[in-house]
């Protein structure tokens, strides 16, 4: 659109403005002053319409969110079955309509504004066209100009205006109510990436010292004063209750976050000297909250490391490594070409079947690192725990990191790291934590209590 409008421009408007111009100035140069007097009102308008759209889009964005949202709980399926069971389709109705019906104000006050923006300008682009008229006059009974002179440029000013109308209302108007629509994805992208040097980093030992983060706008600690080294090849589970700081203690490990203070160093290189690329190159992971793309399972698979595309024998040791079988015609009749959707005509799977995708997933990326985050949240025991043993073999040379809650599944780890309150409480095997009987012993018997 922006190519075109560009072509249009210097094609057809700008020969003809300066055409205008060059008449204008030979009758009369004063007359020159009527092409600003028409282009820059109109400029303005749109200039204005920009402003106005761009704070619309800061205004109704979150609003178009909660829509959303209230859309996607009353439609979509991993909604339905909740929303209908509990007679929750009304309460989400009556919110959609009204996010719908505030969004739907502040646009029409956006559009009032601009339309009251563009009144003004016209008032005062008709001013101007009163000035050249009277300059027209006054050079025609002067007798700078003749009658035919006048009636000439008294209709081209009109023509003038006409044709400044189409270029900026008709061609770049819509562009600049675009523009304003897209002005915080423009400004996301102007935002300062994290610098660092491109370099080769292994994250075979990972070691903090001192490591402190703190979210902004908090006013507590994250994660507090943690030092440990995790030595390569090394199983560390990483345990605690909810808000001990689990997951940014993973975020800094992984170099995802940057401390406030202390260090992070990745078999010797400060996280914060790398460039993010070069740290990711050799770190995977398995999370609780995975996705399930529409896509074949091939694919599924096969995105989180795409430089061995059509690697079959990686994909084939990455689907055995977490249990998955695509030669079973019941779950995937046409293999590793099977679409997992069916919006697409593919298959549906269970949850636990998605789970184990998301493990191959983590699998079939070649790295150094590889961090699991609740990876079997939606398996059955039975599997869990052939999946939780597999996954000890397959890392025996390999650095590992292992959150959980389920502190059954920790003792596969070589050291056991408790968080509590953003600090690192306590650490050491299973048969050590719970001979100190400190909070991972407590937690221990918590759950054991329910199978005995």
């Amino acid at each position: 659109s922006m190519v075109m409008v560009t072509i249009i421009i210097f094609t057809f408007y700008l020969p003809y403005f300066i055409f205008m111009g060059t008449y204008l100035y030979t009758l009369e140069p004063v007359l020159l002053l009527t092409i600003p007097l028409v282009f820059v009102p109109v400029l303005l308008t749109q200039f204005l319409r920009t402003k106005v759209f761009a704070t619309l889009e800061d205004e109704s964005a979150p609003i178009r969110r909660e829509a959303e949202h209230y859309e996607k709980a009353i439609c979509d399926r991993d909604f339905f079955k909740e929303t209908r069971l509990l007679g929750a389709f009304h309460f989400f109705t009556t919110l959609y309509d009204a996010a719908v019906l505030l969004l739907n104000r502040k646009k029409g006050r956006a559009e009032l504004r601009t339309n009251l923006i563009e009144l003004g300008m016209r008032l005062v682009t008709l001013v101007g066209y009163g000035g050249i008229l009277y300059l027209l006059i006054t050079s025609l009974l002067d007798g700078r100009i003749g009658v035919g002179a006048f009636a000439a440029v008294f209709g081209s000013i009109g023509m003038l205006f006409g044709v400044m109308e189409e270029i900026v209302c008709r061609h770049i108007g819509q562009m600049t109510k675009d523009l304003g629509t897209v002005h915080n994805f423009v400004r996301f992208l102007d935002l300062p990436e994290r610098t660092g040097r491109e370099m080769e980093v292994r994250a075979r030992e990972i070691r903090l010292e001192g490591a402190t983060f703190r979210y902004p706008g908090k006013e507590t600690d994250a994660v507090r004063d943690v030092s440990f080294t995790v030595r390569p090849g090394e199983t560390v589970a990483i345990v605690g209750e909810n808000g001990a700081g689990k997951t940014t203690l993973v975020r800094l490990m992984t170099g995802l976050f940057l401390p406030s203070t202390g260090t992070v160093r990745l078999d010797g290189t400060d996280t914060r000297e790398a460039a993010i690329r070069s740290i990711y190159r050799g770190i995977s992971g398995v999370f609780q909250k995975y996705q399930r793309y529409k896509m074949t399972l091939s694919d599924n698979v096969g995105i989180s490391d795409v430089g061995l595309a059509d690697d079959l024998s990686a994909m084939d040791a990455a689907l055995s490594k977490a249990e998955v079988d695509p030669k079973n015609g019941a779950h995937y009749p046409e293999g590793t070409d099977t679409m997992l959707s069916r919006e697409f005509d593919g298959v549906d799977l269970s949850g636990g079947q998605w789970q184990r995708i998301a493990i191959a997933r983590g699998f079939y990326r070649a790295h150094d690192m590889i961090v699991l985050d609740e990876p079997t949240a939606a398996i059955d025991p039975l599997e869990e725990t052939a999946i939780y043993r597999k996954f000890s073999e397959l890392s025996h040379d390999k650095t590992a990191v292992l959150v959980t809650h389920r502190l059954g599944a920790a003792r596969i780890a070589h050291r056991i790291l408790v968080m509590d309150k953003g600090r690192l409480t306590e650490q050491g095997t299973h048969e050590e934590l719970m001979r100190l009987g400190g909070l991972y012993a407590r937690m221990y018997q918590a759950q054991a209590q329910w199978y005995v």
